[in-house]
């Protein structure tokens, strides 16, 4: 009889968060991980994880205030305040990879703004994840950023340490040196890499998941020189516009707003912050978190 009641017990959550909001740049927005059932929109690792976060908990919701090509300044200014606001007890924060490919970016002044933002968040008893950046490797374009992203990195995972945050770690992420893993603008995850970065967040918040992975087939071999003309290829359509763009002072987030403002049940499609612009209309493309997979064998 006592095991016939147990059995009828209720089944326990699964995690104890509730409202889960994402702050970040388009790396957490989700580019270059369309979405079929949104047509112009993207899905992406935050949605992935919202998603398996809502399974066996009743009332969960889920809010995105990421907006593409903001500055970590400009995503603590903007972003943390709504998020306060909405409630949450568990929020990520992804920033930074816009401000590291500046020539004069200090990883350690960047650190320090990201800090404060998780003390607050910290204050008010929300659990936060904090992101630190995939090894852009030293065979690629973005090579010459790579110890400014590791001396970042560094000092996210003491900011973690000293307010009992939690790392999501992408540097240990070895899977992400394929070049499949990146859509062809080499910054931002393609379905098959956002789809692993949100199998690492569910795993690093110990959360059961149906995520499995998602392998790639072997590379096929390219020369030393194939895969240099390719760099060289990349630059010229897609860093050089960026580095270009940042000069003049160009507006960052080309006019879009959070995807997701209102926290809602996963199910649920809230109202967005921006306008919404035919796909057509749409201004060129803002890049985000800015690191890209190593280059091919040699």
């Amino acid at each position: 009889m006592m095991g016939q009641d147990h059995q009828d017990l209720p089944k326990p959550p699964p995690h104890p968060w509730r409202r889960f909001v994402a702050m970040g740049d388009s790396f957490t927005e989700g580019l270059d991980d369309p979405e079929p059932l949104n047509p112009g929109g993207y899905r992406g690792w935050a949605d992935r994880v919202a998603e398996e976060l809502s399974v066996g908990v009743p009332g969960f919701a889920y809010a995105n205030l990421a907006v593409r090509g903001q500055l970590l300044h400009e995503v603590v200014e903007t972003q943390l305040g709504p998020a306060l606001t909405l409630k949450p007890d568990l929020v990520s924060i992804q920033a930074g990879g816009n401000d590291l490919l500046h020539p004069r970016a200090d990883p350690d002044k960047l650190a320090g703004i990201l800090e404060r933002a998780v003390e607050i968040l910290r204050f008010q008893g929300v659990a936060v994840v904090i992101f630190v950046g995939p090894d852009s490797g030293r065979s690629t374009v973005l090579g010459q950023f790579r110890t400014k992203i590791a001396v970042y990195n560094e000092n996210l995972r003491s900011i973690a340490e000293q307010n009992d945050a939690v790392i999501a770690d992408m540097w240990a992420m070895t899977e992400l040196h394929d070049p499949r893993m990146w859509s062809p603008d080499r910054l931002h995850p393609s379905s098959m890499g956002h789809h692993a970065v949100a199998t690492m967040v569910l795993e690093t918040l110990n959360v059961p998941h149906t995520l499995r992975p998602n392998l790639p087939k072997p590379l096929p071999e390219r020369s030393w020189r194939e895969a240099r003309e390719e760099d060289l290829l990349w630059a010229r359509e897609y860093l050089v516009p960026y580095v270009l763009r940042s000069i003049r002072h160009e507006p960052a987030n080309g006019g879009f707003g959070a995807k997701r403002p209102v926290p809602a049940p996963w199910d649920t499609t809230p109202p967005t912050s921006s306008s919404p612009i035919v796909e057509e209309q749409r201004p060129e493309r803002i890049f985000g978190n800015a690191v890209p997979p190593e280059g091919g064998p040699a």
